[in-house]
């Protein structure tokens, strides 16, 4: 036990660090713990930005993760406002020069939403922190009409969000459909048509010459023609903060960036971890990097564990998002495979049913609209890899746990 770790610093505040400074005061753990934040906010949760916080339904003070009275009565120093500069083992080094040292460093820095070139001003906005999303409601209380650019999750909960209010949505989504990539063509399909249906002018195909704005708004140019609004939300993906890493010679992946780990997060420098949508964990001959709160949460969890000296169990190879839009309920879980065949429970027509997608007979993937609870077995049929009647997956009056029990026996 005397090899163990004593002191912890987490270089950023998100999800993956607060579940690991929770975990170990959970299990004892009574050495010093440090959370670096280079925000002014208390850590907060991330995914109701573009959801409940965008619609008005929370307020900054509901979505905090880590506040100063459990700081205090669990003897955690969080330090707001405080950006580390590098670290190296035992060492992190702040941009103001001074240095703290620790048995333990946790890099869980998060993603930075990707920027277009060239594209800013006063009326675009890209949504990634507190202070982006409350910006942005400010801005929809004025608007009636909007731009949004990118039809992935983010785009597409904030264009939910306006439709709700009665504005006037545009979304120009480069792609031939919003998350084909994710859903495949046909589910895809619905989702673009789900959007349509409520009134959301879709354009698929887009791509974005320049962003102006006027005297009395904002212009996109495209190839196809000009998209005139109040403001324009740029959704087009985000990038891992990985700098810290590349100044301090932390290996990255030299490809789609990200902090190299292991399966237990551990990073190539002896003591120092990193966890959360910037870990990039080595899988095979590739690196997987999942930009979710559920891996955020695994991966601080396996964090923690190994500073006490507990195995963290298996990875989750297995990725997972949620997405409320338009009062559905929306979850995907897997990875579906190219050709894949689709098995529907319940109706499309009414957005009531669950597509399984299907390779060599085994579930690959789940698409859930409004049923989540078909997704805790979705997980476990993907997660046995064992091949399934496609007519007992359809079929609504089959329990999918004792389905599972059957193909496992």
């Amino acid at each position: 036990m005397s090899d163990l770790p004593r002191s912890l610093v987490t270089v950023g505040a998100g999800q993956a660090a607060v579940a690991a400074v929770r975990l170990l005061r959970r299990r004892g753990f009574d050495g010093r713990v440090t959370v670096l934040s280079d925000e002014l906010h208390a850590p907060y949760q991330r995914p109701p930005l573009s959801k409940e916080f965008l619609r008005g339904e929370t307020e900054p003070e509901d979505l905090t993760l880590l506040d100063e009275a459990w700081c205090a009565d669990n003897d955690v120093e969080l330090r707001l406002g405080v950006r580390a500069e590098s670290v190296a083992a035992g060492v992190v080094r702040l941009i103001d020069g001074s240095e703290l040292t620790t048995d333990a460093i946790l890099l869980a820095t998060g993603v930075s939403a990707r920027r277009l070139p060239g594209v800013g001003g006063d009326r675009v906005v890209y949504l990634r922190t507190l202070d982006d999303a409350a910006r942005l409601r400010g801005m929809l209380s004025a608007a009636e009409r909007i731009a949004v650019v990118g039809g992935g999750l983010i785009g597409s909960e904030v264009a939910s969000a306006a439709r709700e209010s009665g504005i006037a949505v545009t979304v120009l989504e480069a792609g031939t459909l919003p998350l084909i990539s994710q859903l495949g063509p046909e589910m895809a399909g619905f989702y673009a048509g789900l959007h349509r249906q409520h009134g959301v002018d879709l354009r698929c195909g887009q791509e974005i010459g320049a962003v102006d704005e006027t005297a009395g708004g904002v212009v996109v140019r495209t190839a196809a023609g000009d998209v005139e609004a109040d403001l324009v939300v740029v959704a087009v993906g985000a990038v891992p903060n990985d700098e810290i890493a590349r100044v301090s010679g932390i290996p990255v992946d030299p490809v789609r960036g990200g902090i190299v780990v292991d399966d237990g997060c551990r990073t190539a420098v002896p003591g120092v971890f990193a966890a959360g949508d910037v870990a990039s964990r080595a899988v095979g001959d590739r690196f997987v990097r999942v930009e979710h709160v559920d891996n955020a949460t695994t991966q601080g969890t396996a964090v923690a564990k190994a500073l006490i000296g507990k195995p963290a169990g298996p990875a989750d190879e297995v990725p997972w998002f949620w997405s409320d839009q338009y009062e559905l309920g929306l979850q995907f879980v897997g990875r579906p495979r190219p050709g894949a065949e689709i098995v529907v429970r319940g109706s499309v027509d009414d957005r009531d049913f669950t597509a399984f997608y299907l390779a060599d007979g085994c579930v690959h993937a789940a698409f859930a609209v409004d049923r989540g609870g078909d997704v805790p077995a979705a997980k476990q049929l993907i997660a046995s890899g064992l091949p399934v009647s496609p007519a007992a997956l359809a079929d609504d009056d089959t329990d999918l746990f004792d389905l599972l029990d059957t193909i496992s026996a």
